[in-house]
């Protein structure tokens, strides 16, 4: 007996220490499901558990190496500098913000509610005890309602302090004149190199091999000789002709990857392998990962996109780049849900195709890149006497998706009130259409703040 339960455990022992040390299939290892933001990479274990015998810190610190740059950006109202300030010392056994871990628990599917907090909806209160003595208008609301829409964010409230609610007060919910800004980023980006290399040989076999493809491939250089990269002289040849090892000769890629698209295009992938779509591919996994597919998803997808593997073309014909397909068709052949379906009825999508049938001005359509993947505008440096104000596309859906306030300012504000903004995105009814129809929610901060200021 005492030999059968020997074997039993060696046999044991050797298929977990196989599965931890050997395999690439962690799955037996995973407690419980990852949140909604982590689903997509929860295989690639080593990214968050560097050290398997590591404390909270290890986990702190994979957490910033993902989300350190968009706390920074959304001017984090909770950083971690206020709760190593000793005032706030008490403060830290009830709730020690100075770790992600302590709202944002993983496997935790049971308590984990939006935004990934698994604390209880009422956490708030621990620090914010006696708000309803200070301020009469929250005196008798509930502290399961601090993170309701157009109230508070725990991270990011630039659209929501009271300043600003103030500045913003009593303005008409349509913009008389409503026009996006025109992306100009590629504008200023060099071109591929041509073809060069130090042995002549090996160029002119570049060459011929180019001009074979042409001539076999007619069709597709039609449609390139139209394209944003015929213009920019990038031909077959930068995309599809990659050195072969250390050695000067090169070799055909019939299907480039995500890799050739970053060569050009650093910026742009960098945001798509932030976001929900291309993250499986970012270099900041432990361990390399096919790419994302509707399969792979918890929203609804049409049944013919299912095993769509997600990259740059998936959305860019990369031979005629078509933005204009991209900003909205390419969008709703995948997504399903009862928000995507009801675009194509909305006000927005009336302005959209104005747009690309040449009815109406450039800029004024609204498509669902135009909300989901906005144009950001930035300062790049040129030298001492030029700065230039540069307009991108931020491919990193995720940065004005959830808590969906993140879209007050980037995006609805360009063409709407901040108070229509405010109560719009309050109603989910109204997200579910579309925004079809006015609000019929109304969120009262605005309100509050301007009897506060009177």
């Amino acid at each position: 007996m005492w030999l059968t339960w020997a074997l039993i455990t060696i046999v044991i022992a050797g298929y977990f220490g196989y599965t931890l040390f050997l395999s690439d299939d962690k799955s037996e290892f995973i407690v419980g499901p990852a949140s909604h933001g982590h689903y997509q990479i929860e295989m690639a274990c080593e990214t968050c558990h560097t050290d398997a015998f590591g404390g909270p810190e290890i986990l702190q610190d994979a957490c910033e190496n993902c989300h350190a740059d968009e706390l920074k950006a959304s001017r984090d109202d909770h950083p971690k500098k206020k709760f190593t300030n000793p005032r706030n010392a008490e403060l830290l056994s009830l709730v020690d913000a100075r770790q992600c871990i302590a709202c944002h628990t993983e496997h935790q599917e049971e308590q984990t509610r939006a935004m990934g907090v698994t604390l209880a909806e009422d956490f708030c209160y621990h620090c914010h005890q006696e708000v309803g003595e200070n301020r009469p208008s929250h005196k008798d609301l509930a502290y399961d309602s601090c993170q309701s829409a157009g109230c508070h964010n725990f991270h990011d409230n630039r659209a929501l302090y009271e300043n600003f609610l103030v500045e913003n007060a009593n303005k008409p919910w349509l913009n008389q004149i409503s026009k996006l800004k025109a992306a100009n980023f590629s504008h200023y980006k060099a071109p591929k190199p041509e073809i060069s290399s130090k042995s002549e040989t090996t160029a002119r076999e570049a060459v011929a091999i180019v001009n074979d493809k042409i001539a076999s491939h007619s069709d597709i250089h039609q449609q390139w000789a139209a394209s944003v990269h015929a213009n920019i002289q990038l031909d077959c040849a930068g995309c599809h002709l990659i050195e072969a090892g250390k050695s000067e000769s090169r070799s055909w890629v019939e299907k480039p990857g995500i890799e050739s698209c970053e060569s050009c295009h650093a910026q742009e992938v960098a945001g798509f392998t932030s976001g929900k779509h291309g993250m499986r591919l970012s270099k900041k996994l432990s361990k390399a990962l096919t790419p994302m597919s509707p399969t792979l998803a918890r929203l609804d997808f049409h049944e013919q996109a299912q095993h769509q593997q997600l990259s740059c073309n998936s959305c860019h014909n990369v031979h005629d780049l078509n933005v204009q397909v991209a900003a909205a068709e390419s969008c709703l052949n995948c997504h399903a849900d009862e928000h995507s379906r009801a675009y194509q009825a909305s006000a927005h999508a009336d302005l959209w195709q104005a747009e690309i049938s040449g009815e109406a001005e450039a800029g004024t359509g609204v498509s669902c890149a135009t909300c989901h993947m906005p144009r950001v505008e930035s300062n790049r440096y040129v030298d001492k006497a030029r700065t230039i104000k540069e307009v991108k596309v931020q491919h990193n859906q995720n940065a004005t998706l959830r808590p969906n306030e993140k879209m007050i300012r980037p995006i609805c504000m360009q063409c709407h009130s901040l108070e229509f903004s405010i109560d719009a995105l309050a109603d989910e009814t109204l997200i579910k259409n579309n925004f079809s129809t006015q609000p019929a929610v109304h969120i009262e901060s605005i309100d509050w703040a301007m009897k506060r200021e009177q």
